[in-house]
């Protein structure tokens, strides 16, 4: 079947760096690494080849595409297997046909991560997916896709209305691919709503592209700028487009060079967004002056529900104001503030602006590498008797004996067994009662809140965080489906 290709010249000095990083679904082992296969395999992980002299002469002829992933005869297209279609791009880009691909094209999940595709074998595989309606999640990440092989892959989602996730991160793309991205993203045309592009070296220039088409963008709902260059100029460019996005639902800005004015510029267009419920800020340098900010945006902002600042240089001044925060927000479920300069005493303005805020919903805070006292413990007994969903994660405890950590990680799946043994139901009929629509599922907040209110197994908040972790459905509740077939 013909596909019209524009020449192309053949990249010789292939990236593969021979390994496959295997994600769900479970793979079958490739080949051997160390010795490639003969060029007309199928079998070979492979990258890119020098292209044959038939293969450059069918290029050449095709000079006159108008598009790169244009079909000249639509009729035996339809007819063309997807297996087929994808042998036959290979063999006119002068790439080997990567195995697992081959294997997993018609699957919901395809990770292609670390397959050293280049821009050819990058080519391939979007035409190849033109037409797929199996492709959900597409995993590209550390390809060397460079400029053509991303703009394959734009020119597919154009016609691709399947696809839903797309992970490209560190391809390093620069304010090249940033141009591309966002003139992608302006035309809002595709079924794309989660896009990773971590760590592809995005500095201010290429921030301010992509902020300028994300403000008008509302299909991206989830968005991974992290480990890129973005500094003060950047955060005031994300915090304008902050301020007029009415799409983005999680954004991850972590490990980027935002300090003190980038940051307030930030928080001032968190002030006005009302759709964001996920922000991932860890690994910047925000410090007391971000965390002022931070508290304004808390005090003014009822749509985030999740919010990660850890390592930015916060102590207790800034959690102070962070803690005002939260004296009057109402939609706050976690906060991280792991690894910031902060004491004890900093920890107890934390737990007690929870305690004053009738409203608050939080389920849990995270400052683990805080050491606190048993003074502490009882302050925070009284927090969780007002707020019972709320689970404080601290390093450890001072002078805490060793009896009372034994008491205190006792297997509360056995004390629930016993239980469940001496009244004649099953574990899984404990657990079902502490729903009140009697589902295998609920929300982590709502299960902590359940356990320590019922009164028939007594447990404190670290024996039901072992709980929560045995029990964690990945999706931010528990499952109590397995234990079925768990043996006591």
């Amino acid at each position: 079947m013909p596909i019209l290709f524009p020449p192309k010249p053949p990249l010789s000095g292939a990236c593969w760096d021979g390994r496959i990083t295997p994600g769900p679904p479970p793979l079958l082992p490739d080949e051997p690494k160390t010795e490639p296969a003969p060029q007309n395999s199928d079998e070979t992980l492979y990258c890119e080849a020098e292209a044959s002299g038939a293969v450059e002469k069918e290029k050449a002829a095709r000079d006159s595409s108008e598009t790169d992933l244009e079909i000249k005869d639509t009729e035996k297209f339809s007819t063309t297997g997807q297996r087929e279609l994808y042998l036959e791009a290979c063999k006119l880009m002068g790439v080997v046909p990567v195995s697992y691909f081959l294997r997993n094209m018609e699957e919901s999940y395809v990770n292609l991560n670390h397959h050293g595709l280049g821009p050819n074998g990058t080519k391939a595989i979007a035409i190849a997916l033109v037409s797929n309606t199996s492709v959900v999640t597409l995993e590209l990440a550390d390809n060397c896709l460079m400029e053509e092989g991303l703009l394959s892959l734009v020119e597919m989602l154009q016609e691709n209305y399947y696809l839903q996730e797309m992970n490209i991160s560190d391809n390093d793309l620069g304010l090249k691919g940033a141009r591309i991205i966002s003139e992608f993203l302006q035309r809002n045309t595709s079924s794309l709503w989660n896009l990773q592009l971590s760590g592809n070296n995005f500095r201010d220039e290429s921030a301010e592209l992509l902020c300028q088409a994300l403000s008008a963008n509302y299909q991206i709902k989830t968005l991974d700028l992290s480990h890129n260059q973005f500094s003060d100029k950047g955060g005031e460019h994300v915090g304008q487009m902050l301020a007029l996005n009415i799409g983005l639902q999680s954004l991850d800005l972590s490990w980027n060079h935002f300090y003190i004015r980038g940051a307030v510029a930030l928080c001032n267009g968190l002030q006005a967004n009302m759709t964001l419920q996920k922000l991932d800020l860890s690994m910047n340098g925000f410090g007391n002056e971000g965390a002022t900010a931070l508290g304004e945006v808390l005090r003014l902002n009822n749509s985030l529900g999740y919010l990660d600042i850890s390592s930015n240089d916060i102590s207790n001044d800034g959690v102070s104001k962070i803690s005002k925060g939260l004296e009057v927000n109402e939609s706050l479920k976690v906060l991280k503030l792991f690894l910031n300069p902060m004491s004890m005493d900093g920890a107890v303005l934390l737990i007690l602006s929870i305690k004053r805020n009738p409203k608050s919903k939080m389920e849990e805070i995270d400052i683990s590498n805080v050491l606190v006292s048993e003074q502490f413990l009882n302050i925070l007994d009284g927090v969780c008797a007002i707020h019972p969903q709320l689970d404080v994660i601290y390093k450890s405890v001072q002078g805490f004996s060793a009896k009372k950590a034994l008491l205190q990680w006792t297997n509360p799946m056995k004390l629930i067994q016993s239980y469940a043994d001496q009244h004649g139901i099953t574990v899984v009929d404990f657990f079902r009662s502490l729903n009140p629509k009697g589902m295998m599922t609920m929300p982590v907040g709502d299960f902590r809140k359940a356990m320590i209110q019922q009164d028939k197994v007594p447990v404190n908040l670290y024996q039901v965080r072992e709980l929560i972790k045995k029990l964690d459905d990945k999706r931010g509740g528990v499952n109590f489906s397995f234990l079925k077939t768990a043996k006591p």
